[in-house]
């Protein structure tokens, strides 16, 4: 009988979506004709923009012909689309980028998960909590996790505790790390880093050789013009950092797929022998291994989003969830709620009420008010008496919902 990765058990019995999914169809089946509103998983509702549309149609016309058709791509992305990414992403913030130090790719889950197969299996990972799944389960997956505590906890890995008392800001890890996952505009918590912090970052990856994995992902919700959108835009920044973007919330790709990753030609890793090694030539090398490239038509797609039409048509939509933020913001807070968030992100961060721990109060909006949320617990044990709500549902859903939540928690 073949031998599994042993690792696999040690992930927690269930993906917590995974788990949300069948606590919602348990209901749905005893109640078939309630009317569930969903503002759980950070999927969109919107329609992709014009713009995005008419590129794919362009590009499956030209697949039909001979004269243009495409087949193999290369696996770091097509020129075109890097080209765009660095004049207009990155560009126009005073960032300079060459084209292969842009990797693109078929989402930002799946990098953010790949990227710690460059590093060794004795590397030490930090990260923040509450935190995204896939940076947690990805290596617990490459076994650097080891066992969980009685909280929940992997004993090898390091807590970034983000919680209220510290504004949801991470405090540096209090030993020796080699990898730190950073996500701002933060899912879940929608905190952001400004520039003074995200500089105090950089300076000590610099100082003790760290990488930062920094995933912006919802870079493009931040309001606050003092807020940098790139951890390039910190000086340093490109000797010790990775960046992960995404097109799938900026732009609609949830069901497209299409992001890119940033790898600068200044970051380097060391070999066993202290050798200093390019992590941008080793994610090449994973990525023409272990990757087939996102299709040609996809990356047209994602090319018009740059245009500027498309910029225009993408920005609404941005500002179409934006606004459902400040009305689930509003009326929580209207209902005596403490929420956190959903100012330079579309994610709002509920405390609890009394009495009501995280699943605790996913089943009572699920049970009596018909809604669905992610219950904080699910992204760390520092989540614990947290709630997370999206803005990405349709705007009447949106403000149906939040006036069901006052209703019940009125009760």
């Amino acid at each position: 009988m073949a031998r599994i990765n042993d690792h696999y058990l040690q992930l927690k019995s269930s993906y917590l979506f995974t788990e949300i999914a069948a606590r919602v169809k348990a209901f749905q089946a005893a109640h078939p004709d309630a009317k569930i509103i969903r503002l759980g998983t950070g999927d969109v509702t919107r329609p992709l923009a014009p713009a995005v549309i008419r590129g794919l149609h362009d590009a499956v016309d030209e697949m039909a012909r001979v004269e243009t058709f495409r087949g193999y791509g290369p696996e770091p992305g097509y020129e075109f689309l890097a080209e765009l990414i660095a004049k207009h992403d990155y560009g126009a913030r005073g960032v300079t980028l060459a084209v292969d130090e842009i990797f693109v790719s078929d989402g930002a889950k799946s990098d953010t998960g790949n990227f710690q197969e460059i590093f060794s299996a004795d590397a030490v990972v930090a990260l923040t909590d509450p935190v995204y799944p896939v940076y947690l389960d990805s290596n617990v997956m490459a076994g650097r996790a080891g066992r969980t505590d009685e909280r929940g906890r992997y004993e090898r890995m390091v807590y970034l505790p983000c919680v209220a008392e510290n504004r949801f800001q991470p405090p540096f890890p209090d030993r020796a790390v080699d990898l730190v996952y950073l996500c701002f505009p933060n899912n879940p918590t929608g905190a952001v880093l400004d520039r003074a912090a995200l500089k105090g970052w950089v300076d000590w990856a610099r100082r003790t050789g760290t990488v930062l994995l920094y995933d912006a992902a919802y870079e493009a919700y931040i309001q606050d013009p003092d807020i940098p959108h790139s951890i390039y835009e910190i000086e340093g920044a490109r000797e010790v950092a990775v960046e992960f973007r995404s097109f799938s919330k900026t732009a609609g790709f949830t069901g497209t797929r299409c992001a890119f990753t940033v790898v600068p030609k200044d970051l380097h890793g060391r070999a066993a022998s202290g050798e200093r090694v390019s992590l941008n030539a080793l994610w090449l090398r994973r990525q023409s291994t272990k990757f087939n490239g996102v299709p040609y038509v996809i990356q047209k797609g994602a090319a018009a989003v740059y245009t500027p039409e498309g910029h225009k048509q993408v920005r609404a939509t941005i500002d179409y969830y934006m606004d459902n933020a400040r009305l689930i913001r509003e009326g929580l807070e209207a209902a005596g709620l403490t929420v956190y968030g959903a100012r330079n992100a579309p994610y709002i961060w509920v405390k609890t009420p009394p009495g009501l721990d995280s699943w605790g109060f996913f089943d009572k909006l699920l049970n009596e008010a018909h809604v669905v949320g992610t219950p904080g617990a699910g992204f760390g044990p520092s989540g614990e008496g947290y709630f997370r709500l999206t803005a990405f549902g349709a705007k009447e859903a949106t403000q149906e919902a939040v006036d069901r939540i006052k209703s019940r928690l009125h009760r």
